[in-house]
């Protein structure tokens, strides 16, 4: 990949029961534009839906958009290692299935890559945000200050750091992905892998960068109540993170299992109550709550993988 030409890329899509949002994603894909000379594959992989998504992505191969392909039901990790292998591109374009690209998301991607060449190994981060019909203060803090996405706390454009790389709408030379042995498949849920493989990447030199022009719009409704069940799940998968990488037991909360001098002191059921109140009263509750709120969650999860881990 040199600077004078644009780059071959495929965008991999791994997906499962979600053929309404895919469908507006695929639809916002055809209208992407694609400089002249480049090379642009779109690879989705079905893991294993049971809503008709499989015979949706089979009508759309036979008419040359896509490649499909499909497995049983193993999760994220493999699904994207699946088209990972299959794609032709030297870039890979990560994009979740219910994410939707606005004009220009593909181009931003590739004209980034094309001006770095192939002197240094980055991957460029892009931005996910909600569609203004299902914004709300809640998905506004989830999304700009950590607990789900955290673009606000980025400092540094140019040096973000790994924990940052969300394959909602992330890019990065597919070499990097097959020499790092792509994604772990011992993650159970959708939780830490695609960080897991950032810190990896990390490690050997990849470069993360952040261009919010490339943006995307995440079209799923997110309530409280569910996000804090996310959240507990999220902690057991960082339990698994921390017994692969136990240097980063602190970065990932180990230290902190059994709660804060507060979160002994206020029962959880409480804290939910008020990040349920905060999903029907917006501006009620302050962003604060919900970070202690989610924290508690994330850690009782924690909690759960540690002791479930330790007796292995």
């Amino acid at each position: 990949m040199t600077e004078s030409r644009w780059p071959s890329a495929t965008v991999v899509i791994p997906t499962y029961n979600r053929g309404r949002e895919l469908s507006l994603v695929l639809g916002a894909l055809r209208t992407q534009h694609v400089p002249s000379g480049a090379d642009v594959q779109l690879v989705v992989v079905d893991d294993g839906s049971s809503d008709g998504t499989w015979a949706m992505l089979q009508q759309r191969m036979e008419s040359g958009e896509l490649l499909a392909l499909r497995q049983e039901n193993a999760g994220p990790a493999r699904a994207r290692n699946r088209g990972v292998e299959a794609a032709r591109g030297e870039l890979v374009v990560f994009l979740g299935d219910d994410t939707v690209p606005e004009p220009g998301w593909l181009l931003q991607h590739l004209e980034e890559h094309r001006l770095l060449g192939g002197a240094a190994e980055v991957a460029v981060l892009g931005y996910t945000s909600f569609p203004p019909g299902l914004d709300s203060p809640f998905l506004r803090w989830i999304n700009e200050f950590g607990a789900q996405f955290g673009y606000l706390l980025i400092e540094d454009v140019e040096r973000v750091p790994f924990n940052f790389f969300y394959t909602s709408n992330i890019s990065l030379p597919r070499r990097v992905l097959l020499e790092l042995g792509g994604f772990r498949e011992d993650f159970p849920a959708a939780a830490w892998e695609d960080i897991e493989l950032a810190y990896r990447a990390s490690r050997r030199g990849l470069r993360l960068v952040y261009r919010p022009r490339a943006r995307v719009l995440h079209l799923h409704r997110i309530r409280p109540r569910t996000f804090r069940h996310r959240q507990r799940t999220s902690g057991r998968s960082a339990a698994i993170f921390a017994e692969i990488h136990p240097e980063l037991g602190r970065f990932l909360g180990a230290d902190r299992v059994g709660g804060t001098r507060f979160l002994r002191l206020v029962p959880g059921a409480f804290l939910a109550l008020g990040t349920a109140l905060a999903g029907r009263f917006p501006g009620v509750i302050p962003g604060k709550w919900f970070q202690l709120d989610l924290d508690a969650a994330y850690l009782e999860g924690l909690a759960e993988g540690l002791q479930s881990e330790g007796r292995r």
